[in-house]
């Protein structure tokens, strides 16, 4: 396996950060998007695991450079995140970057912050060809579920204080209200359920049966 912190260009011609893995030969790309903690160790893991998985991942740094160590910083930083601009810029030079890589087909996956933003990407970029969610919902004006038109596979916890169970079923009810069948499982736990790096969260068993139906919904899609 290859990786690599490399730039990528976006759009509008400035250079965007990101770790990449890949093994020879990947024709299949997903784009991996932090949380608000930053590109850091857990997400890093996630790109390595994909790429074990036969995928070139590539997860852009969208705090370009910064990385949080508690959680007031972790606001502080996604608060200041122009939603627009990663979307736009980061995440589509990330999905075209792939396809330069030789990529056919890339799907965006994301957990909290990340996972609002998948959605974001499967509203307005419609060269993703999937979308994999962890416990992220963006506000209504930042993009509208009802939108969506790619496959879509998302994943929440019970015990979720930002995307509440009355959240998740809101989004379901809107997907499928617009015609939609997306792909929504539930767990008992915590948000950031998925996230080896936070103990006091970690659910080993909900993480592993959240990844394995996430390998086989890409394998399904891309």
């Amino acid at each position: 396996m290859s990786q690599a912190n490399l730039t990528f260009k976006r759009p509008d011609g400035s250079d965007c950060p990101a770790y990449q893995a890949s093994l020879p030969g990947g024709r299949r790309g997903v784009v991996v998007l932090q949380e608000w903690w930053g590109l850091n160790e857990q997400i890093c893991s996630v790109v390595d695991r994909l790429a074990n998985a036969g995928y070139q991942a590539l997860a852009p740094d969208l705090y370009h450079g910064r990385v949080a160590q508690d959680a007031d910083e972790a606001s502080h930083l996604m608060d200041g995140l122009d939603f627009s601009g990663a979307t736009f810029e980061d995440i589509r030079g990330a999905v075209a970057h792939l396809r330069e890589q030789g990529c056919e087909t890339v799907a965006v996956i994301g957990f909290c912050m990340g996972g609002a933003l998948t959605i974001a990407s499967a509203v307005h970029l419609p060269e993703v060809n999937a979308a994999v969610c962890f416990y992220g919902i963006p506000p209504q004006e930042v993009a509208d579920p009802a939108q969506i038109r790619t496959p879509f596979q998302a994943h929440f916890a019970s015990r979720d204080h930002w995307c509440t169970p009355a959240a998740v079923d809101a989004l379901e009810t809107a997907m499928r209200d617009a015609g939609q069948s997306p792909d929504i499982h539930r767990y008992e736990g915590e948000h950031a359920f998925f996230n080896k790096l936070r103990p006091e969260v970690y659910d080993p068993e909900a993480s592993e049966l959240a990844w394995k139906r996430t390998l086989d919904f890409l394998l399904k899609h891309l």
